[in-house]
């Protein structure tokens, strides 16, 4: 880490600084300013996991208002693979803007739109016909995935798993597990939601995944039916639920069933898509073809794009307007996406992300053998977590967990937390980081763990 006396010249992109700089405490003066605004602005319900000020960012680094460069691990959750303002996103999103900002899909269509369905019908899992719809969001596009299963199968319930998180909208809200904060106070929630077991190898108790997954297909067979089932949605690692990679043999096994009942298998990609996990697609390592794939977050450089792409006859059972919205797959989004596509396929940023896996396992793993309160090393790519736990009971540690995390975050480095205990630490850089922040960041972890 430098250490240096005032703020380095702040820009962005490829040419900003990759090193960790803290020239103040975390957060500065100018954060801490900007965060009293923010409190008498926004609502309080609008949070921020670490009180600093992004004024640019690039690489593998966020720097603030204060000009702290920050060791990024979280990449915008899981959002800027490609990094940060990556200039082929930026050279076309330019020119976009140029040349029209808005026309809505659905009014006078564009070029841009038809070439980014292409490529999701090109890229996700399968070799059968499939069609593609744009939209803004994750939760936007789980809805309209619901939608379109619903409409396809004349039939309304939809199960969702254990620790899923699938959006924060009415619908998104009944098929999330998670309480806290996402849920409390907010229902009634959108009816016909039901929920099944999840294979959660590390405290499964040993059961196989195709055990597993028969007892979640008993429970749905008795209490909804798989003649009422109209999809059964899955993250095939769980992201905000604690990165849960289930049993192998589990997705399988539920997609087979599903198959054989007529039931709309949803693979929700939103944040395992686009490379992030060593894979165009984390449904790929168990070698499964969804039915229909939600992908969002890793899609476009950073800018706000989702979409549903799945089997032809699936996708076309909505009537004509039926599908769509004024902002989905608008003009700027599609261009970033396709320039984004282009980048993950030309520099490598897939088998990137199996290296920055490997490097992350090795060095977490090497932790855990040394410290019993790190109970599980998981996920793949750079989609990777630890679970930390009381070391003679393994119930979650949620408080360690918090204070492992405050103490990184007063360090300058940029790391999440997730599960549905609160005690998982997530790691999502972007897979444009070198192996020396990635390195650095990892000693800061491990210091953050000593001290905690």
């Amino acid at each position: 880490m430098t250490t240096i006396d005032a703020p380095a010249r702040i820009v962005g992109g490829p040419d900003i600084a990759q090193e960790r700089r803290l020239v103040t405490s975390i957060p500065g003066p100018l954060s801490r300013a900007l965060m009293t605004r923010k409190t008498d602005a926004v609502a309080a319900g609008v949070g921020a996991t670490l009180p600093v000020f992004a004024a640019a960012a690039g690489g593998g680094v966020v720097v603030d208002v204060d000009g702290n460069s920050l060791i990024d691990f979280g990449s915008g959750i899981a959002v800027t693979g490609v990094g940060n303002s990556h200039p082929r996103v930026v050279e076309a999103v330019k020119a976009q803007l140029d040349a029209f900002t808005h026309t809505c899909f659905t009014i006078t269509p564009y070029e841009s739109y038809v070439a980014v369905a292409e490529a999701l019908n090109r890229l996700t899992p399968g070799d059968h016909l499939k069609r593609s719809a744009l939209f803004n969001s994750g939760a936007e596009a789980v809805e309209n995935a619901v939608k379109i299963a619903r409409h396809h199968t004349g039939r309304q319930a939809v199960v969702a798993f254990d620790h899923a998180y699938h959006g924060r909208t009415n619908l998104t809200m009944g098929l999330t597990a998670k309480n806290q904060p996402y849920k409390n106070g907010f229902g009634p929630f959108a009816p016909e939601i039901y929920r099944a077991p999840l294979s959660y190898p590390f405290r499964d108790g040993g059961i196989d995944g195709v055990t597993a997954a028969r007892t979640a297909i008993l429970q749905i067979e008795k209490q909804i039916g798989a003649e009422n089932l109209a999809a059964l949605i899955i993250e095939p690692i769980q992201g905000e639920g604690g990165f849960i990679v289930p049993a192998a043999g589990f997705l399988p096994t539920l997609l087979e069933w599903s198959r054989a009942s007529g039931v709309v298998f949803i693979a929700d990609e939103v944040q395992s898509g686009f490379g992030r996990t060593g894979a165009w697609f984390a449904s790929e390592h168990e070698g499964i073809v969804p039915d229909l794939v939600v992908t969002a977050k890793g899609i476009a450089g950073g800018l706000p794009l989702s979409a549903v792409t799945g089997r032809a006859d699936i996708m076309d059972a909505a009537q004509v307007g039926g599908l769509g919205g004024t902002y989905g797959g608008n003009p700027l989004a599609c261009v970033a996406a396709l320039a984004a596509i282009e980048s993950y396929a030309s520099e490598g940023l897939i088998e990137r992300a199996g290296d920055i896996g490997r490097l992350l396992i090795d060095r977490l793993t090497a932790l855990q053998a040394s410290d019993p309160r790190i109970g599980d090393v998981r996920g793949r790519g750079a989609m990777i977590a630890i679970e930390l736990v009381d070391p003679e009971t393994d119930a979650p540690d949620a408080a360690l967990t918090a204070r492992v995390v405050a103490a990184a975050h007063a360090l300058g480095v940029i790391v999440l937390t997730c599960g549905t205990y609160g005690n998982v630490i997530r790691f999502l850089p972007p897979l444009t980081i070198g192996d020396d922040l990635l390195t650095e960041g990892l000693d800061v972890i491990a210091e953050a763990l000593a001290t905690a």
